[in-house]
């Protein structure tokens, strides 16, 4: 699951600009895997940061997270050119996630919805159980 979609882009972006950046073979349609790419990667960063303090994946996705996701595959699909206003809005999703990581902001929640659960609150990720224990080093 990713926390954009083409639709996503292209309803941000408008549809001159993604066929513009994503369209690599120039045949009149973005790339599938230029798009699948540039997603990817935003999923990428969107996880790095909100997995430092919610658990993944989230099992709903606020709407800030997706425009957090659009503005930073924008901002992948662009490549080496974006405008201005692209990296604006790439350098103001960073920053934001970097505040989700350090709990200046909490993921918003629709009447209804369960919150997502934090790492460090009552709900811990799942680990492999440790190579080295007390017991497992006084045999050696």
């Amino acid at each position: 699951m990713t926390y954009a979609t083409l639709a996503d882009l292209t309803e941000r972006a408008g549809d001159a600009e993604i066929r513009q950046v994503a369209d690599r073979d120039r045949d009149g349609t973005p790339d599938p895997d230029v798009i699948a790419a540039a997603l990817e990667d935003a999923d990428n960063t969107v996880n790095g940061y909100v997995g430092a303090k919610y658990a993944l994946p989230l099992q709903t996705v606020p709407p800030l997270v997706v425009t957090w996701a659009v503005s930073i595959a924008r901002y992948v699909v662009h490549g080496n050119g974006p405008p201005a206003h692209v990296i604006r809005d790439y350098e103001e999703a960073i920053k934001a996630l970097k505040d989700v990581a350090r709990g200046l902001i909490a993921l918003p929640v629709e009447a209804g919805e369960t919150p997502p659960t934090t790492v460090n609150g009552t709900v811990m990720s799942a680990h492999p159980d440790p190579v080295f224990t007390p017991e497992k080093l006084r045999g050696w």
